[in-house]
C-alpha cells in the first residue's frame, strides 16, 4: 500500500464526519439550538483524526519528502496545503468558541467555512498532489514513508487512537443517517 492510499482512505472517513457536521448544523439552523454532544464529538474528530493524525502525517512526513523531491513550499503545493490545515484549525477553534458561548449562528458559519476548505482540501490532494507524490517517489521512498507513517501513528497518536476515532466516525454516521466509510479504511499500522 502507498503512503498516499493510506491519506485518502482517511479523506472518506473525514469526509463522512464533515456530511454529519452538515447535518448537525442544518438541525441547529432549523430549530435554534445545537446539538452539543455531537458537535464536540466531531470537533474531537477533527482535531485528532483529521488535524493531529492525518494532517500530522502529511506535514511532519509527506510534505517534507515532497520538498525534498524539489516541490517548492513557497508558492508551492505544499504551502498552499499548510495554509489551508492553518485555515482549518481555525474554523474549528471558532466553532469550539460559538459552543461555549451558544451561539448557533457562529457556529454554522464557521462549520459550513470548514466543511467547504476541507472539501475542496481533500479533492486538490486526492487528484492533484498525491499523484504527483506518487510519481515522484520510488518504491524506496514509499516504503520509508510508511514506515514513518506508522512510528508517528504508534509513538505520537498511541494505540487504539485511530480506532477511537473510526468508532466516533461511525457513531456519528449512524446517528444522523451518513455511509459508514470507516469499514474499509486501513491505518498505518493495520490494526
Amino acid at each position: 500500500m502507498k503512503p498516499t492510499e493510506i491519506l485518502s482512505s482517511e479523506h472518506r472517513v473525514i469526509e463522512q464526519v464533515l456530511d454529519c457536521l452538515d447535518q448537525i448544523i442544518t438541525g441547529a439552523e432549523r430549530t435554534g439550538k445545537l446539538d452539543v454532544a455531537s458537535a464536540t464529538d466531531a470537533l474531537n474528530f477533527f482535531r485528532t483524526f483529521a488535524d493531529q493524525c492525518h494532517h500530522g502525517k502529511e506535514e511532519a512526513h509527506l510534505f517534507p519528502a515532497m520538498e525534498a523531491k524539489g516541490f517548492p513550499r513557497e508558492s508551492g503545493p505544499t504551502g498552499v496545503m499548510l495554509a489551508e490545515h492553518e485555515q482549518g484549525r481555525a474554523c474549528v477553534r471558532q466553532m469550539q468558541a460559538a459552543i461555549t458561548a451558544g451561539a448557533v449562528p457562529a457556529f454554522a458559519e464557521a462549520g459550513r467555512r470548514y466543511s467547504a476548505l476541507l472539501r475542496q482540501h481533500i479533492q486538490k490532494e486526492d487528484h492533484c498532489l498525491f499523484s504527483m507524490a506518487d510519481n515522484a517517489f520510488s518504491a524506496a521512498d514509499q516504503a520509508a514513508l510508511l514506515a514513518k507513517f506508522e512510528r508517528g501513528e504508534a509513538e505520537e497518536m498511541g494505540a487504539g487512537t485511530h480506532e477511537k476515532f473510526l468508532g466516533i466516525a461511525g457513531a456519528l454516521a449512524k446517528k444522523f443517517g451518513v455511509a459508514n466509510r470507516t469499514g474499509h479504511t486501513p491505518t498505518c499500522c493495520q490494526h
